[in-house]
């Protein structure tokens, strides 16, 4: 295998980490502006990284600009849709909560 191949595969594996980063992310933070944080963040670098991994694979420079197209794109529609969640929780008045609080089944924070 060549250098090439390694960075590659290297690229490639990091942006799936990051996903994998963001997806826990959104599992684990305690509340709607941190969880759009980790996965606006973590998306959006583990897709750069994907497409860093690819466009030395990619033949023509047309490809190459279509995958820097899909990526540009990608991080508008994120930060779009991140804003656009975060400025509805704090119309609807989402309350905050610190790590390791939880939420009792009433609906209430303990």
């Amino acid at each position: 295998m060549s250098l090439l191949e390694w960075l590659q595969g290297g690229l490639l594996i990091s942006g799936a980490l990051m996903f994998l980063v963001g997806s826990i992310g959104l599992v684990r933070f305690p509340d709607t502006f941190t969880r759009i944080h980790a996965l606006t963040k973590a998306d959006n670098l583990g897709l750069g990284l994907i497409v860093l991994g690819l466009i030395p694979a990619s033949f023509s420079l047309s490809i190459t600009l279509k995958l820097l197209l899909i990526w540009l794109l990608v991080m508008l529609a994120s930060a779009l849709s991140g804003h656009l969640v975060a400025w509805e929780a704090r119309a609807q008045q989402v309350p905050l909560r610190q790590p390791g609080e939880t939420e009792n089944p009433e609906g209430t924070h303990e």
